[in-house]
């Protein structure tokens, strides 16, 4: 087949989506598929396109063995301003459709990432131009998400997005969605579109190249013996990470236990103040590393931590560095409740539970793994075995392929079946 990726979000970002599609159409590509990513000019989180791809329209690069097509996107830097955000989305979703037409081949299938919402109309659009199906692959359901975040309380724009939102649903193929939560959402609203659960994975073969913890740590100045807590990802306002440092807070005298958090975002000046204010010498921060480098730090740890904020909208996240952590067998101490409980605790029996927001309930199980390193082995070894079976990308991408295939089949046979004119 040939499969177009149409998605703001790629390599050499750093984040979930990048990272999944990337691993989804490297394998892909792999399986002897034709492949092209069509994305916007790197940005994110800062806001700021990178530096060498600054005033340029259009590119063409070849990132692995993808091609990858970029075009011009408005940016920002105001993550709080609604409308210059919108037109961030409305910028990307103009330029991919018509750089799209004059740029990409006819393709089989177009697999649109979603939100933001509106670049399903790029994907729809471009589909009739080129003769292929749309998948609209959905990360998070808008503009759900954005009403109960009281992002947008305009009565007529929701309408106006949950309009769109099931145009786009309509005339797609295929919906997939990268948690069972989301899946069963769209299903119960749109039962005669086919559905699919595509959640994130880990790519084994990234994760165990060069991995050399030790020299890691000796250059952080963190002793061999000491217990390294790390988050690792982006310093936004939904993950609550202030949980961490007030955690760490509470267990300042325990001089062996270290938390390390790495990344960029929004907060992260906020983060730095805090950790100042209380002269705190057991937490240490890092930018954002290069994803080649993460297999190191997932080595020089002993266990994550993965937060979110207390809301009933992320009863169905499923963060991605969760699966991240359990492949290099390191447990995570788990402050997510909803489906990601179910699937760590009670499923993978490789996490530790603390309330969303509560840094004493965290202190807690930090202290309980710090002081029982049998425990943390066998849950570290429980989530591999567990990541291992299930979520392994290269299984991920194969099933999809297959799921995909039949289904474009499907559609195929239906309408050569279907009547012509006149009979």
């Amino acid at each position: 087949m040939r499969i177009v990726f149409l998605t703001q979000y790629f390599p050499p970002e750093t984040g979930a989506p990048q990272n999944r599609i990337y691993n989804l159409a490297t394998e892909l590509h792999r399986l002897g598929h034709d492949i092209a990513v069509f994305t916007a000019m790197p940005n994110y989180p800062e806001m700021v396109v990178h530096k060498a791809y600054r005033r340029k329209v259009f590119c063409r690069e070849k990132i692995g063995n993808l091609r990858v097509l970029r075009s011009w996107i408005f940016l920002h830097n105001s993550r709080k301003n609604l409308t210059m955000r919108l037109l961030t989305y409305l910028s990307f979703t103009a330029s991919s459709f018509i750089m799209g037409l004059l740029k990409l081949r006819r393709f089989d299938v177009i697999i649109c990432e979603s939100p933001p919402l509106f670049l399903g109309l790029s994907a729809w659009l471009l589909s009739l131009a080129k003769g292929g199906k749309m998948v609209l692959n959905v990360s998070d359901l808008w503009p759900e998400t954005a009403e109960k975040a009281g992002l947008i309380t305009n009565r007529t724009a929701l309408r106006c997005a949950r309009l769109l939102e099931e145009f786009l649903y309509r005339r797609s193929a295929l919906v997939s969605g990268q948690t069972r939560g989301i899946v069963d959402n769209i299903s119960s609203r749109f039962p005669r579109k086919p559905t699919y659960w595509l959640p994130n994975g880990v790519d084994f073969s990234w994760l165990g190249a060069g991995r050399k913890g030790d020299r890691w740590r000796k250059e952080l100045g963190i002793s061999t013996d000491a217990f390294v807590v790390l988050y690792a990802g982006i310093l936004g306002f939904m993950q609550g990470l202030e949980v961490i440092v007030k955690a760490a807070q509470i267990l300042q005298t325990r001089h062996k236990l270290v938390f390390v958090i790495v990344g960029e975002g929004p907060v992260r000046e906020t983060l730095l103040q805090m950790s100042e204010q209380m002269s705190l010498r057991n937490v240490i921060f890092l930018q954002r590393q290069p994803r080649e480098t993460m297999p190191e730090i997932l080595d020089a740890c002993d266990v994550g931590v993965v937060p979110l904020l207390k809301n009933p909208l992320f009863l169905g996240a499923v963060p991605s560095k969760a699966y991240e952590f359990l492949a290099a067998k390191r447990p995570i101490l788990l402050g997510v409740e909803g489906e990601a409980f179910d699937m760590f605790v009670k499923e993978a029996k490789s996490a530790l539970f603390f309330e969303p927001e509560n840094a004493q309930h965290l202190a807690r199980i930090a202290l309980k793994l710090f002081e029982d390193r049998k425990l943390c082995t066998e849950l570290g070894e429980n989530g591999y075995n567990y990541v291992a079976q299930r979520f392994d990308c290269r299984k991920i991408a194969g099933d999809f392929e297959r799921h995909l295939a039949t289904q474009l089949q499907g559609i195929r046979e239906s309408q050569q079946s279907e009547p012509g004119p006149g009979m």
